[in-house]
């Protein structure tokens, strides 16, 4: 029988050997969560309850300043290049099923670059970056593994997905370069979750770990199918909510939260956790009225997803990590999606001058230390197809163009909401009430709503400008009063337009319908003339 001396030491010399064992360079946990509105979290004040994303984003940086593309594609993009979508070609709308092309593989993505630093690369869960060529998909862009569906959305059972352009179903799961089925009975935000975990629980901890976990949660699943699925289970925990679908809705971001605190407790477990930076963010504004027929809400900001609203383009948003030097506080500081690649690759250890092209900042230090403001300016987009731009210097924004199709441009409660609730936002003086506490819900405070608020900006037939500030929710057009700051800003949309690239869409294939591919969607086109397919190697562009 040992000792108290020699099980004491038998201890000691575990922990040492576990702590020799961990990687030198942080494990990254990006979380994204698909089509999630402002106001669909309960950091936010929403009345859909979101514990454990709280209390992880309360704990850590809540980015209260923080912008995203306005749809998915773009999104995802710019968070993998660090580059605007004006400068990769994704401008315009996203990349649909059919159609033959993705982002150019002359583009290194953040998987590739972390390769280059001794990284396991790993995703679970949306790709949507183009599948038309074997090339053009995750594991010969620098992913080790993967398990998840091509497409922008599909059924969160069945995986059946649906062009709604070309018209054409397809099944679409797959493991790598393979086909996988049998999942049918698993509902997906579940699925990724064990796929992460069990990601996490196999990983040999000496080597340091990039996990993109980009859950199909909460985006609308078949626009001709069952829209907003969630089960029974997640559903019932929200009696008070009546409108069924949101209360649906309610479920799946409930089901996104256990999936949050699933893999934290994972990366305890494993002793990761204290050498680990989670990420979670939104891809885009939530989908409002009626838009994709989901429930997502941005309330109170204005617009929806797609749009170049605050509602379409301000983002939940949130950085935890024993490795910041100041964390459990709110940043004020403007912070873009293109900053993620710069920061966290400082972050691991690398020289961000090695990175191409970037359009991002690398803002750890502002992060970590509660520092000074790095980035002034944002340009949210230029869209020559649909005709419309949009920018944030300092503090205007200006608006011009055809920016939502006259469809979604106005303020969108939750259904659930009363006029005593509605009141609770329309009031006070957004230049002193929008201070954000530490542990408690950040809600926006518009102010009064003016009478034209609905009608006092029509950017297609002039340019709008807000200062947002004071106006958070957009209600006051100010561009008549402001022609300097508005001259100011067309002039800098126009220095961004002479170094855009034109948009990469192309047209609908036939050839790509999963009927001539065995009902499942996937690459149907050989690889591009003159590009040569070299899987996991970093610096080869041709």
């Amino acid at each position: 029988m040992m000792t108290w001396f020699e099980v004491l030491s038998l201890c000691l010399l575990t922990v040492i050997q576990h702590v020799a064992l961990q990687s030198t360079r942080p494990h990254i946990i990006f979380i994204v969560a698909d089509d999630m509105g402002w106001h669909d979290t309960s950091f936010h004040g929403s009345e859909i309850k979101t514990p454990f994303i709280d209390s992880l984003a309360y704990k850590g940086i809540i980015l209260n300043n923080y912008y995203v593309s306005p749809i998915c594609s773009p999104t995802r993009t710019a968070i993998l290049t660090g580059r605007h979508p004006i400068h990769t070609g994704m401008q315009h709308g996203v990349i649909i099923g059919a159609s033959p092309y993705g982002l150019s593989l002359n583009e290194t993505i953040m998987p590739q670059y972390l390769k280059e630093l001794g990284y396991a690369t790993h995703i679970v869960g949306k790709w949507h970056l183009g599948h038309y060529t074997e090339n053009h998909t995750p594991t010969r862009r620098g992913f080790d593994s993967f398990f998840g569906f091509f497409l922008g959305h599909e059924d969160y059972y069945d995986h059946s997905a649906e062009d709604g352009w070309g018209g054409y179903w397809g099944y679409d799961f797959r493991r790598n370069q393979a086909i996988e089925r049998g999942y049918g009975e698993v509902y997906s935000t579940e699925l990724y979750t064990q796929e992460a975990n069990a990601i996490l629980r196999l990983h040999n901890t000496s080597q340091p770990l990039f996990l993109w976990l980009a859950h199909q949660a909460v985006h609308a699943g078949n626009y001709n199918g069952d829209p907003v699925q969630a089960p029974q289970k997640y559903v019932e925990r929200f009696p008070d909510i009546e409108d069924v679908p949101r209360k649906t809705f309610a479920g799946m971001t409930s089901a996104l939260d256990d999936s949050v605190a699933s893999v934290f407790q994972t990366l305890e477990e494993t002793g990761m956790l204290n050498n680990s930076i989670i990420i979670f963010t939104t891809d885009n504004g939530g989908p409002t009225n009626g838009y994709d027929r989901s429930a997502a809400c941005n309330w109170p900001l204005r617009g929806c997803k797609n749009t170049m609203w605050e509602g379409g383009v301000r983002g939940n948003g949130f950085i935890y990590s024993p490795l910041l030097s100041t964390s459990g506080y709110v940043q004020e500081n403007m912070m873009h999606i293109t900053d993620w690649l710069p920061t966290l690759y400082h972050a691991a250890g690398g020289d961000v001058n090695k990175l191409r092209n970037q359009d991002g900042y690398n803002l750890w230090e502002m992060l970590s230390t509660k520092g000074p403001a790095v980035r002034y300016e944002i340009i949210h987009n230029i869209d020559p197809t649909a005709n419309f731009s949009a920018i944030r210097v300092g503090e205007f924004k200006l608006i011009d163009g055809h920016i939502s199709g006259g469809k979604y441009d106005s303020w969108y409660p939750p259904p659930e909401a009363d006029a005593v609730d509605i009141n609770r936002f329309l009031s006070g003086n957004p230049a002193s009430d929008n201070i954000a506490v530490v542990g408690q819900p950040i809600e926006v405070k518009c102010g009064p709503k003016p009478l034209d608020a609905e009608f006092n900006c029509k950017p297609e037939v002039a340019p709008c400008l807000f200062h947002i500030p004071s106006d958070p929710c957009e209600f006051h057009n100010i561009a008549a009063s402001h022609p300097a700051e508005v001259q100011a800003l067309l002039d800098r949309i126009d220095e961004y337009r002479k170094t855009m690239v034109p948009p990469s869409n192309k047209p609908i294939d036939p050839r790509a319908n999963p009927a001539l591919h065995g009902g499942a969607w996937g690459p149907w086109l050989a690889d591009e003339q003159g590009l040569i397919s070299i899987p996991n190697i970093i610096g080869r562009h041709v």
